[in-house]
């Protein structure tokens, strides 16, 4: 049987890295590396306790074996992912994501990999988005997908989202080019956050795996939002050393600069207009989405789903 893993490095709280393993253990993960960035005893000790997963605590120990702990969280995500892939994954596919993103297949994961062909050695899986709900607790979520193809989603991007569409890749806030399986074993391996490098070469035997999209709970409410937006614009994906999504000579800024000019001019207030066009889950948004044919409804019920691997956790 394929086997397949996930190696993620987290500085979240317990239920937040629960909610995470669960999801994947329901779905059939045979194992999940999990870096802890800080030492979290409670979170380790959980963790351990199951017999698929693999806790790891990046503490000034482990660093010095690895060498000195990089200061961008980017480059630690990497490093961990790189280890993990030659030292550990004894699994036939392992996939690094980020603790906010759960895989939803269109059937069995393990099934989907043992149909990709004995050239095909990395698969990418694209995102969807997460729309924050109008009703705090439910458990079905609305999500804005995404087009392949550039010219369209430039096109979607000033439709559905008028005000600053122009300035976004598809109304997305995060990535569009997703996270990538990769069939263990290949030599000389570089871990990138949406890419791999093998003796030098990017990517080798790449294809798309549209079966499996990638959930994004990039902001599940305004306060969560709101409360991971500064180090979002200072050091995560609204950093400044982001480019455009359209070039400069075209009227493209960064990320960065967007939210830049929208809270030079209207603060904190012009930030949550920003949010409800963008990231909410509003009847209007919903409707723009539906006509663009972008909109994807899950269910997601963490809740049910962590109790039933973790009972009594949390």
């Amino acid at each position: 049987m394929t086997t397949w893993g996930l190696v993620t490095t987290v500085r979240a709280p317990l239920r937040t890295v629960l909610d995470f393993a669960a999801w994947h253990l329901e779905l059939g993960a045979h194992r999940l590396f999990l870096h802890l960035d800080e030492p979290d005893p409670e979170t380790f000790a959980i963790l351990r306790a199951h017999p698929r997963i693999r806790p790891i605590t990046t503490d000034a120990t482990y660093w010095k074996r690895m060498g000195n702990r990089p200061r961008k969280h980017q480059v630690r995500q990497t490093k961990n992912a790189t280890r993990t892939y030659e030292k550990r994954a004894d699994v036939d596919w392992l996939a690094h994501v980020d603790i906010d993103e759960f895989l939803i297949p269109d059937e069995p994961v393990a099934d989907i990999l043992a149909r990709l062909g004995p050239d095909t050695q990395v698969a990418r899986m694209r995102p969807m988005e997460a729309l924050a709900p109008q009703v705090e607790g439910e458990n079905h979520w609305n999500f804005k997908t995404l087009t392949l193809d550039p010219k369209e989603r430039r096109k979607v991007s000033t439709e559905v989202w008028p005000t600053y569409g122009p300035y976004l890749n598809g109304g997305f806030l995060s990535h569009v080019a997703g996270k990538i399986f990769v069939r263990t074993g290949l030599p000389e391996p570089e871990f990138k956050i949406h890419n791999i490098y093998s003796a030098g070469t990017e990517n080798p035997g790449a294809q798309e795996l549209p079966q499996i999209q990638l959930a994004h709970m990039h902001a599940r409410n305004w306060t969560d939002w709101l409360a991971q937006y500064r180090y979002r614009h200072e050091a995560g994906s609204y950093r400044a050393e982001l480019k455009p999504n359209r070039p400069r000579d075209k009227g493209g800024l960064s990320l960065h600069e967007v939210f830049a000019m929208i809270e030079e001019e209207g603060g904190e207030a012009a930030l949550r207009l920003f949010f409800d066009e963008v990231c909410a889950a509003t009847p209007g948004h919903l409707d723009r989405l539906t006509r663009a044919g972008l909109l994807r409804r899950i269910h997601l019920p963490f809740d049910e789903v962590r109790e039933r691997h973790f009972p009594g956790a949390t």
